[in-house]
């Protein structure tokens, strides 16, 4: 079996970054909207904004969303596993726990897209460099976050495992949703296809169950909070999402629940003057220590270096 080349270059590692700060952005934002509107409703205005800039976009181009039943299947098995299941659950898990313990739950996702992508791909093997790479990065986000992983009680139980079954999800569609580079799919066409159909899905459902204009209004500050969720947490996001999973693969694309952590605490010192601790520059080191292994960078390097001690040796003992 032939295994490709999934090392990431410069620019991959950009847009992981900048995917990070994105979907950091997004824990917040949900704990701000969370507070006057329901699961469904937040999740469905995400999607539906999202939905409305993409397909906008896609018109300013001078482009067309495709018609083929096939490819329209796909964006919605692609909107049940990235969108409608996990942004569900997640929504609904933040409503009882920290966004600081829902984003370390979330970053369970590699383990899960290490173990799915070995079964259901051949390109992506499970190597004992990417499994040590996962437990190190791991690690640094349990570290860096400290106690607040304990900080739960058996009333958090069912929420905990709601984030999880999320992270689950999204491990699942980081695979799925490789089937876009096959189908010719470009990018925006794809993030716009997979947040459109779950748009169409979720709204009459938010709208029929939550009926959330009987409550009382919600404020600017929850209305910003679904705006910046919906513009830029998803619809941005998504674009950088489908380019990163056609050139890094399902399992390095994942990375990026490492990072999203480490984004919420940058941003914390940036927007609201949080102050970073020690404890947090450890956990980032270890974070970078493990997106690195599972690169394959120090792997590689390594062998390298064995090899050439060994040649020497070898040329040496000839002389």
């Amino acid at each position: 079996m032939k295994t490709i080349d999934r090392t990431m270059g410069p620019m991959e590692w950009a847009l992981l970054l900048s995917l990070s700060m994105l979907w950091g952005g997004s824990f917040f934002f949900v704990g701000v909207a969370v507070e006057d509107l329901g699961p469904l409703t937040i999740v469905a205005l995400r999607v539906g904004l999202a939905a409305v800039a993409l397909n906008a976009w896609i018109l300013l181009r001078g482009q067309r969303m495709p018609l083929d039943p096939g490819l329209w299947a796909a964006f919605f098995g692609m909107g049940l596993l990235n969108n409608m299941i996990p942004f569900s659950l997640i929504a609904w898990g933040q409503g009882h726990i920290a966004s600081g313990l829902a984003s370390i739950l979330n970053a369970t996702t590699p383990f899960f897209t290490l173990i799915v992508a070995h079964v259901l791909t051949r390109d992506e093997p499970l190597t004992p460099g990417r499994l040590l790479g996962v437990a190190i990065g791991f690690a640094g986000v349990v570290y860096m976050l400290g106690s607040e992983v304990h900080a739960g009680t058996a009333s958090h139980s069912w929420a905990q495992l709601a984030v999880l079954a999320g992270a689950l999800s999204y491990a699942f569609a980081g695979v799925f949703g490789r089937r876009f580079r096959r189908l010719g799919c470009s990018p925006l066409v794809a993030a716009s296809g997979q947040v459109t159909a779950s748009a169409l899905v979720l709204m009459p459902l938010a709208l029929g169950v939550e009926r959330f204009w009987q409550a009382p209004w919600p404020g600017p500050a929850t209305w910003s909070a679904v705006v910046g969720l919906a513009l830029f947490s998803t619809a941005l996001a998504y674009l950088i999402y489908f380019r990163l999973l056609a050139s890094a693969g399902a399992t390095n694309l994942l990375l990026v629940t490492f990072l999203i952590p480490a984004s919420a605490i940058l941003l914390g010192i940036v927007v609201l003057g949080e102050r970073l601790e020690w404890r947090h520059l450890a956990g980032m080191g270890l974070i970078g220590l493990g997106l690195v292994s599972i690169d394959g960078r120090p792997w590689k390097w390594l062998r390298s270096v064995a090899y050439a001690c060994w040649k020497a040796r070898r040329e040496g003992a000839r002389r």
